[in-house]
């Protein structure tokens, strides 16, 4: 089981308590008064700022894991709001700082940053953030903090009563595989009116976010925020052209197949309309894929089929907890697993820097997808622990297109172990098909979300009649292929569930990009070997993000490429393989 004692350090004590910032400002002004006169004195100044700064973010990221862990917890509420509060509003000013210094050190003595240098990645990335910087975005930033809180907060509290029980909504997830149409419909009109009675304040929340983030980028001097958060997301090697033929791409290669196969199961199904209720359910009425009962079953199972892809793996994975755990941190466990009430939605893997171990997240209810999000962040977390030997911060975690492609390749390569979890040929065949329907069905909806925000951040002051219309614009556009007459309402306020607009925005397409990355890497498997795959993997991972991202695609044998080919060519061999497995 992991542990939760600090690493020793030696510029940071090992009891900093980093929710203080009276324990914060001495060290960062000691960084900012040391002299540095060598190369060799900056490289040491630059693990310290990094001891610093993983020791202030695991303090944010302990709370945070807490606080999505208990939403009803009032003193973990209050305790994640205090230190959002505080310290970053405190910090970033320090922090732009230590950029400038840091950017003028490695200017006058040299240290290596031409591109193919150790520091090539670092210094580039210190200069976007010392540009960035405007003391008067740190109280804004502070506020969208707290408004992405307060959406967390209220999509955290949604339950329903069915069938006699309050469930929450990833349990109520479940019911979209009954065989029962009568049952499928009424669980999912159940959450999509649950959802709908939160609509107004949702739709207030997102309000105040654009306001907001439209500011910060006037303030930083940029035409809106996309323009801005681009660069705040060092997309040094895309840009807004690639991510729109992405779009285009999806349109033209993936959105045909999807409907092609929604009109399919229609007929399957020998239905007059295929509603959303429709979606998920086995054509061939056979009862919903249960692979498991528990958190606890549920990692017992996926250590074993990490294992069987590779020990090493299934090292990684059982050192992390047994899956019973219900507390967040507090047991000294890194899993969190079965869905409960007050647990945030959606899943996710935080590391703590100072500890150098990972945590996942996740709202398990027994289903196959359950087992999907498991192995996809036990990815993340075998991307932190085969990094966590890098001496730079900024360097054991690498840029999100990269870091979603360690977690959903391990969707993609554990397929043939999975029977560990499926002891059926049958089910076996099922749970394969499901999971390369997923692996290009995606894409369209990662589409939509990302053309989405370009139109919202380039129309501000939008209205939201303007934001609805835009919205079924492109559902018309990119959508499955789905009847939604009498439902139109709920349509229109289908993107609320996608937590990414609200508190990471713009952060989406990057799954698109690593999702054909994964896939790419899932053919070295079928086209040469399996284990080839993995040791592709295992280096590429190893190198955090100490590389420009098309260098670390590269080392996983991969093409940095998101354009037309690449789509309809991996769309092309999926639907190829889906094909050969039966329904």
């Amino acid at each position: 089981m992991t542990t939760l004692s600090p690493i020793q350090t030696r510029f940071v004590p090992a009891q900093i308590d980093c929710t203080r910032w009276e324990a914060i400002e001495p060290l960062a002004r000691a960084l900012l008064d040391r002299p540095v006169g060598t190369q060799s004195e900056l490289e040491d100044w630059l693990v310290d700022r990094g001891e610093l700064e993983a020791a202030i973010a695991e303090a944010g990221n302990l709370l945070y894991i807490n606080m999505t862990c208990d939403t009803e917890d009032a003193g973990a509420q209050s305790a994640y709001a205090s230190f959002i509060e505080t310290i970053p509003p405190k910090y970033k000013p320090v922090s732009f700082e230590l950029d400038r210094r840091q950017a003028e050190l490695s200017e006058k003595l040299g240290l290596p940053s031409r591109p193919g240098d150790r520091y090539e990645v670092l210094t580039r990335g210190v200069k976007v953030e010392a540009e960035l910087y405007r003391a008067e975005n740190v109280p804004i930033q502070t506020e969208l903090a707290l408004l992405s809180q307060k959406y967390d907060q209220v999509s955290g509290a949604m339950s329903v009563q069915f069938q006699g029980q309050e469930r929450t909504l990833p349990q109520m997830a479940r019911y979209q595989e009954e065989t029962d149409r009568s049952v499928r419909e009424a669980a999912w009109r159940a959450v999509a009116e649950r959802r709908m009675r939160d609509r107004e304040e949702i739709d207030g929340i997102y309000d105040q976010m654009v306001a907001l983030r439209h500011k910060v980028a006037i303030n930083a001097g940029f035409r809106d925020f996309t323009a801005y958060a681009f660069k705040e997301k060092h997309r040094f090697d895309y840009g807004e052209r690639e991510c729109r033929a992405f779009h285009d791409a999806c349109e033209k290669a993936v959105v045909p197949l999807v409907r092609r196969l929604s009109a399919k199961r229609r007929e399957k199904l020998s239905l007059a309309q295929l509603r959303p209720w429709d979606l998920a359910v086995d054509v061939k009425g056979r009862p919903p894929l249960r692979p498991f009962e528990n958190g606890r079953e549920l990692q017992s199972k996926c250590v074993e089929v990490m294992r069987r892809l590779d020990p090493r793996l299934g090292e990684m994975l059982a050192s992390m907890g047994d899956g019973s755990n219900t507390k967040g941190v507090k047991t000294g466990e890194s899993l969190d697993l079965d869905s409960r009430r007050g647990k945030a939605p959606g899943g996710y893997q935080s590391m703590l820097e100072r500890r150098r171990v990972p945590f996942i997240f996740m709202n398990a209810a027994g289903m196959s997808n359950d087992v999907t999000v498991m192995l996809h962040e036990a990815g993340h977390a075998f991307h932190s622990m085969l990094a966590k030997h890098e001496p730079l911060l900024a360097y054991r975690s690498a840029p999100i297109e990269f870091c979603e492609v360690a977690s959903m390749s391990m969707e993609m390569l554990t397929m043939p172990h999975m029977g560990v979890v499926y002891r059926s040929e049958e089910d076996l065949a099922r749970a394969r098909r499901q999971q390369l329907l997923r692996s290009i069905t995606i894409l369209p909806w990662i589409a939509q979300i990302d053309a989405f925000q370009f139109w919202v951040y380039a129309n501000p002051k939008h209205t939201r009649d303007q934001r609805t219309r835009c919205w079924l614009d492109l559902d018309e556009r990119l959508g499955a292929g789905v009847e939604w007459s009498g439902l139109e309402p709920i349509r229109e306020s289908l993107w609320h569930r996608q937590l990414h607009l609200f508190n990471v925005p713009f952060y989406y397409i990057e799954y698109g990009i690593a999702q054909l990355g994964a896939l790419q890497l899932w053919l070295v498997s079928l086209e040469r070997s399996p284990r080839e795959a993995v040791e592709l993997y295992l280096k590429a991972m190893s190198l955090g993000g100490s590389r420009p991202l098309p260098r670390l695609f590269e080392a996983a044998g991969l093409k940095f490429d998101f354009g037309p080919e690449t789509v309809k060519r991996l769309t092309d061999r999926v639907e190829a393989e889906l094909d050969k497995l039966p329904e």
